[in-house]
């Protein structure tokens, strides 16, 4: 008989439950209610518990899952120009594996520096999601300052959302809210992946608000004078931070395998800002 598949949010679930002190009957109960025959459903919570005692099989298990739909905007005629709403993005540079994306005057200068202007005030030490607990925490490894906007919190933020969402055929709704840094001489971000790691004990927490991350946009707001590339040392790839443009990465499963580890290098002269946008499963609340 064929093993049960397993995806990631099944996992995700019978972990939870287990945690929760559900009895093995009431999760099997659950998984009957939902459509699954009682044997698959206790083969499958059986073995989704085992990984979880067993961390090298669960290792194995999450390089080889990939999530579903992603994000990605149509390159199907390797166009070197898109047309967002009215607006021009030049296609820079494009790399399947891993997927990345250079665009060319995403956001225009005005933009820019409207951005910088509302974030300005409201920058504080950048912290970083603490999958020990599910909370956020300022790292050593991080040394810029930072703040979040809401999602659509103004007329410019959400015209820039809606043009994100257009280019990446993603809905608005399952991004997280734009994070403004910025990065002063000899500040950095060590390299580091953006997806939340199955195997800390707080990333449940922090999945029940929209699921895993599956891409990250990387907008640059000005440039600096010297540094502060965002580099892929996995595959020696460094992006020039150039006002106005932007880098795009994608990791189809939370997983080293992806080779999207990635990092902003110290900035040597004047200071970096940039906007980011996390891009989420399921509708970011």
């Amino acid at each position: 008989m064929a093993e049960p598949i397993i995806t990631p949010e099944l996992r995700r679930w019978v972990v939870a439950q287990a945690e929760a002190g559900r009895r093995p009957e009431d999760v099997v109960a659950a998984m009957r209610a939902s459509g699954w025959p009682e044997a698959d459903a206790m083969a499958a919570m059986a073995r989704v518990l085992a990984d979880r005692l067993d961390p090298m099989a669960a290792e194995r298990r999450t390089a080889a899952e990939p999530a579903g739909p992603m994000p990605e905007p149509d390159l199907s005629q390797s166009p070197p120009l898109l047309v967002i709403e009215g607006h021009p993005v030049q296609v820079l540079a494009t790399l399947k594996r891993p997927r990345v994306l250079v665009f060319g005057g995403l956001l225009t200068a005005a933009e820019c520096d409207a951005l910088v202007e509302l974030a300005r005030p409201r920058l504080l030490r950048s912290e970083t999601v603490d999958t020990a607990t599910g909370g956020s925490e300022v790292n050593a490894a991080r040394t810029s300052d930072g703040m979040f906007f809401a999602r659509g919190e103004t007329e410019l933020i959400a015209r820039i959302e809606r043009r994100i969402a257009a280019l990446l055929r993603w809905p608005v709704e399952r991004g997280e809210g734009l994070q403004v840094l910025r990065y002063r001489p000899g500040a950095e971000y060590r390299p580091h992946h953006d997806y939340f790691d199955p195997g800390q004990p707080g990333t449940a927490a922090v999945l029940a608000r929209g699921g895993q991350r599956l891409a990250t946009l990387v907008m640059y707001l000005d440039t600096p004078a010297g540094g502060g590339a965002t580099s892929f040392p996995d595959i020696g790839l460094e992006v020039a931070p150039v006002k106005g443009h932007a880098v795009f990465f994608s990791y189809d499963r939370p997983h080293a395998s992806t080779r999207t580890l990635h990092g902003g290098a110290p900035v040597l002269a004047g200071e970096k800002w940039v906007a980011t946008k996390w891009l989420r499963e399921r509708r970011f609340d």
